[in-house]
């Protein structure tokens, strides 16, 4: 525990900005963004509205803010502090590239179904905590707006199937924001695995670690423990803060000025979703890629208690198994196939070990790692250097806003990655093996865990 904990920290600080200067840096958009904005007819841009201030969404009001295709309109936080700062940063960068140095075209709202009203609004981004995603997200389907949300999109098995279906229905664009298989040398590395460059696959790794629960302790799963009321905040409504979760009075481990972290909030079941919200759902959509599974997922959720695998393991159809592990320290200790030689570091992808050698998707943490050498001549890499900031998710997003095509993480993609987490977390709960139907989403001959597929959402709420 204390060595991942120490890693992630350091992990976060080597990664400042990460997505694309998302979480972090001064609110400085450069020239060419404004020079660049003007090459757009105000008709042709697209007109957004961001849902979520805290640490991520000002990350994304960033982004939003520095691209000539699109024009925020709206931004909206429960928090009316955070709101109206994201609404000031946005005047304040539009007006600067206006001769005349004024603008006042941004509405700060408290309510996100205000900005789901506005017709003149295409599309929005959605950077709120994880019980409020599938909810929201449906609700902008319905409201004909195109979405961009943030990972996990679920926080169960069914918000994320209802997630799907509503996108469909309505025919919209959805790009769920797990930005490193769009990044050119995690895509190599993916593409390379899953048309058989390491022959078959002796095992797959990725980080599942504890998180530090108030209270209670270290905890492989989000627990919901009881923590004393505090006094509101001036300008939060926390009721609507709360939504359709289970209600819990005010404590600052959820939410305060300034964020305390990117998602303080993870740690409670009623709001997230742990390990799955922290890097898990973004590991499982680049080694779901990689297997060529991203629209599917495992058969087999299998518990260390069952002796079969000293940590918990998911064994797909073909036979692949993909080993959840606390460290990779502990991968080369427990497991044979993990070469003592790897260097291995990092979050957000994993380790493939095959007949051929093995390959590394990780990020953040220093270049992609594999053995042996001639594995680097066949991916035809310019180089191992893993560039966070070079991806194009938004773009790809905006660009299939315009095209109507799926973007690289549509709706079910980001709906299975973010399931793999909730199979396991459901596992965990349990504390033993579990059989599932990728297609049909059922656990088998399993009453008890297939209740854990869903949850009630507290009125008035619901999907």
């Amino acid at each position: 525990m204390k060595e991942y904990r120490v890693n992630r920290r350091a992990f976060l600080r080597r990664t400042t900005g990460a997505v694309s200067g998302l979480i972090a840096g001064p609110w400085v958009i450069p020239g060419w963004a404004y020079r660049a904005a003007g090459t757009v007819p105000p008709s042709e841009r697209i007109n957004v509205g961001l849902i979520g201030l805290g640490l991520m969404g000002r990350g994304h009001l960033r982004v939003l803010l520095g691209r000539k295709e699109t024009q925020v309109l709206a931004v909206c936080d429960a928090d009316r502090i955070r709101c109206e700062e994201g609404q000031r940063i946005t005047d304040e960068t539009y007006a600067s590239a206006r001769a005349k140095g004024s603008y006042r075209g941004c509405t700060a709202y408290t309510d996100y179904r205000q900005v789901l009203a506005r017709a003149d609004i295409d599309a929005v981004v959605i950077v709120t905590p994880d019980h409020w995603h599938a909810l929201q997200s449906i609700d902008a389907a319905r409201a004909g707006k195109d979405v961009y949300c943030e990972k996990p999109v679920s926080l169960t098995i069914q918000e994320g199937r209802e997630l799907v279906q509503a996108i469909r229905r309505h025919g919209r664009v959805f790009q769920t924001g797990t930005q490193y298989r769009s990044i050119p040398t995690i895509r190599a590395v993916c593409e390379f695995v899953r048309r058989g460059g390491l022959g078959r696959l002796k095992g797959v790794f990725t980080i599942w670690g504890q998180y530090h629960i108030p209270t209670v302790g270290n905890s492989f799963v989000p627990l919901d423990p009881p923590l004393p009321a505090e006094p509101v905040p001036a300008g939060l409504d926390w009721e609507l803060w709360v939504g359709p979760a289970r209600w819990r009075p005010y404590n600052s481990a959820y939410h305060r000025n300034p964020p305390p972290g990117v998602v303080p909030w993870v740690f409670c079941e009623a709001f997230g979703a742990g390990p799955v919200t922290g890097y898990h759902s973004h590991a499982a959509d680049v080694i779901q890629y990689a297997l060529g599974q991203e629209t599917s997922g495992p058969v087999e959720i299998i518990h260390p208690s069952s002796g079969r695998y000293p940590t918990l393991t998911c064994r797909y159809a073909d036979g692949t198994l993909l080993h959840h592990v606390e460290s990779w320290a502990q991968a080369k200790r427990l497991y044979p196939q993990v070469p003592s030689k790897a260097r291995l570091e990092g979050l957000f992808g994993g380790l493939f070990v095959g007949e051929r050698g093995w390959i590394t998707s990780m990020s953040g943490s220093g270049p992609i790692e594999l053995d042996p050498p001639e594995l680097l001549q066949e991916l035809q890499l310019n180089s191992r250097h893993v560039n966070i900031g070079a991806n194009n998710h938004h773009a790809n997003w905006l660009e299939c806003i315009r095209t109507r095509r799926q973007p690289s993480s549509h709706e079910e993609i980001g709906h299975r990655s973010a399931s793999l987490g909730h199979l396991v977390t459901v596992a965990y709960k349990l504390g033993r093996s579990l059989k599932w139907d990728p297609v049909r989403e059922q656990f088998v001959n399993d009453d008890e865990a297939n209740r854990l597929r869903a949850r009630a959402m507290r009125p008035p709420w619901r999907l």
